[in-house]
């Protein structure tokens, strides 16, 4: 079984930590809270370091970072420097000089490097995916996310960086491409420059459109996924409670140069109910000492260079 060291112990390291533990596969945390180390230890049986650099003199077999997005340059390239396969959570780090030397660093030190976009790993994601390309929701047009939610409210980044990689690695994933525009506006009602509310409209290969709308600023949680195609339209609600994969067989048909209405009915399309954490996490240490095809390093420096030209555009949206 391989042996795996999760860096940071914050609310996600923990998820991180936990999972590991479940896959057999936890073997070491670093962690600058003393307390908060001892407890891990008590209750994980793992080994446990006060700094990375203790840590990299052990014989792990890769390497968990689920720190601050701040600290992810930093860290990542101390792992890299060591050779030792690693996971980065997301955003891989705040600009893409930083994305883009740690990708490179990583081919030119024969490292595997991987992402955090765990949503890229959600059953209903990779169902939807599936459903595109087999054209069960003929071509697709139009997609748009809300992630929507009163929760922790960051001061090192906006609520864009902090929620919208998912959103921009699934976009990206169910069009196999990159936006070819990107618009951003929004609003900084809590922190003077840190937007807390954004909406952002993209434009993809063959006329494809989305929207992602995103919020801390908001009185309940939602997380809506709508993708929209010429014969159907599927709906995925990740905040509601049966967290149901519904597909509606809606469009537009034409009758004597008259666009007409279609309203067929909907049904629910089943998938698999794996929890995406441990499928991206299995996946990673399946794939340790071969290459990462979802969620590589390449991928993650593709979301960072989307997010900063989204950035550009909300500054110059004020």
């Amino acid at each position: 079984m391989k042996k795996i060291c999760v860096i940071g112990a914050g609310n996600w390291g923990l998820n991180q930590i936990r999972t590991l533990s479940e896959l057999d596969a936890l073997n070491g945390v670093v962690e600058s809270d003393s307390n908060k180390l001892r407890h891990i230890e008590e209750t994980f049986k793992c080994k446990t370091h006060l700094s990375l650099e203790e840590a990299l003199n052990f014989e792990y077999d890769g390497y968990v970072i689920a720190t601050p997005a701040s600290t992810h340059f930093k860290l990542g390239m101390k792992v890299i420097e060591s050779k030792k396969p690693l996971l980065i959570e997301k955003p891989l780090a705040l600009n893409s000089k930083e994305a883009d030397h740690l990708v490179k660093s990583a081919k030119k030190m024969k490292v595997n490097l991987m992402v955090g976009h765990l949503l890229l790993f959600h059953p209903a994601i990779k169902k939807i995916k599936e459903m595109i390309d087999n054209n069960y929701i003929g071509d697709l047009q139009y997609i748009y996310s809300n992630r929507l939610n009163l929760g922790t409210i960051r001061t090192e980044e906006n609520v864009f960086w902090s929620f919208a990689p998912h959103d921009i690695s699934i976009f990206n994933f169910f069009t196999n491409s990159e936006p070819l525009e990107v618009q951003s506006f929004g609003g900084d009602f809590i922190q003077q420059g840190i937007h807390d509310t954004t909406i952002t409209s993209f434009i993809y290969n063959n006329n494809v459109k989305a929207h992602i709308f995103v919020s801390w600023l908001h009185p309940f949680k939602e997380h809506r996924l709508i993708v929209i195609g010429s014969k159907g339209m599927l709906r995925y609600e990740d905040s509601s409670e049966n967290k149901e994969l519904i597909f509606y067989d809606k469009g537009v048909n034409w009758k004597n140069g008259i666009p007409i209405k279609k309203d067929g009915e909907s049904k629910v399309i089943s998938f698999s109910k794996k929890m995406p954490l441990k499928e991206e996490l299995s996946y990673f240490i399946d794939n340790l000492n071969s290459s990462f095809e979802i969620a590589n390093g390449q991928s993650g420096l593709s979301v960072v260079k989307i997010l900063e030209r989204s950035s550009l555009t909300l500054e110059n949206n004020k």
